[in-house]
C-alpha cells in the first residue's frame, strides 16, 4: 500500500502544532494555545478515521469534519 500524501501532511502538522502549544505554554498563553492543540491535531485524527470509514457516507462525514477542524486552527 502506497503512503497516504494527506494523513502524512496531518500528522507532521500536528506535529508543528505541538510544538507551538508547547512554545505557547511556556509564555503562559494558555486559552488559545489549548483550543489550537485540540483542533490541530484532530485533523489528522479525522483524517485517519475517514481512511477507515465503513462507508462512503462515513468517508465524507469525517473529512468535512476535518476540514471544519482545520479552518479552525
Amino acid at each position: 500500500m502506497k503512503d497516504n500524501l494527506i494523513a502524512n501532511k496531518t500528522f507532521d502538522f500536528s506535529l508543528m502544532i505541538i510544538k507551538l502549544f508547547i512554545k505557547l505554554k511556556k509564555e503562559n498563553e494558555f486559552i488559545v494555545s489549548k483550543q489550537l492543540l485540540r483542533c490541530g491535531t484532530s485533523i489528522g485524527a479525522n483524517v485517519e478515521e475517514a481512511i477507515a470509514g465503513q462507508s462512503m457516507k462515513d468517508f465524507v462525514n469525517k473529512l468535512s469534519i476535518a476540514n471544519k477542524e482545520a479552518r479552525e486552527t
